[in-house]
């Protein structure tokens, strides 16, 4: 028998294209929800859409930076239009740039790498839900999960400076969303994944994967499956008296 715990629900994912992201927005789908997608890569997000719809799912995508609060608004008011009020937000869009294989140290890295870097993670969360909360706040509901990363508590060598930042300062917008948005029936919770086979593996070395997968303790990297498994929990009925919460999806990396 199908779960269908979010039949009714509408979902936007954002970097929907593939990865992490697309595995979420095709859980939402096998779990009943009308799922907007939304990405920068026009293509990726384009074909995503495409194979969800040929799997009978229903969806909707649109093309926008996350970082450009204008384009995200665009982008909401297009799918809301066609797929219902947006009750539930994916902040999952992020970057993490390398340079042959390994992270800009700080006195390397140029000013546009950061600004770029803290616009997709950090400011393009806040845009979206800038855009979707006055709906959200007028229905007394919503959910909010915003990707953090076991990066935003630890130092993670494979990521650089501006990576680390926005993924902690994730953590605090989530709890400070948590609180604000609590007496409108809203929750806010985020998640921190470890390394995670996704193409971003491939911008780093194998030999560098590997040495995490040896530091965890599960002794394996996670899945796109996996982390789309909590984000799904998290908006879901059963975790209605959940919030603020940081959920770390790693495999048990930060106890080493």
């Amino acid at each position: 028998m199908k779960n269908l715990r979010h039949a009714g629900r509408v979902v936007l994912v954002t970097g929907a294209g593939g990865g992490i992201g697309a595995a979420i927005a095709r859980l939402y789908c096998e779990e009943g929800a009308s799922v907007a997608l939304v990405d920068f890569d026009e293509a990726s997000v384009r074909q995503q859409a495409a194979l969800l719809r040929e799997a009978g799912h229903t969806v909707e995508w649109a093309n926008a930076d996350v970082a450009q609060y204008d384009a995200c608004a665009r982008a909401c008011a297009q799918l809301a239009a066609k797929l219902g009020p947006i009750d539930t937000l994916i902040n999952n869009a992020g970057v993490s740039p390398k340079h042959n294989g390994a992270p800009a140290p700080v006195w390397e890295m140029h000013p546009q790498e950061w600004e770029r870097v803290v616009g997709i993670n950090l400011t393009g969360s806040f845009n979206l839900v800038r855009v979707l909360t006055p709906s959200m706040v007028e229905r007394r509901f919503g959910r909010i999960v915003n990707m953090s990363s076991v990066a935003g508590s630890a130092y993670l060598p494979i990521v650089a400076v501006h990576y680390s930042a926005t993924k902690a300062a994730i953590i605090g917008f989530t709890r400070h969303l948590a609180g604000e948005l609590g007496p409108y029936g809203i929750t806010a919770n985020a998640l921190a994944p470890g390394r995670i086979e996704t193409p971003m593996l491939k911008t780093v070395s194998a030999q560098a994967n590997q040495a995490v997968a040896a530091e965890t303790p599960l002794r394996r990297l996670g899945t796109p499956l996996e982390v789309a498994k909590v984000a799904c929990f998290l908006t879901s009925n059963e975790s209605d008296f959940v919030t603020g919460q940081v959920v770390d999806v790693a495999g048990g990396w930060l106890m080493r």
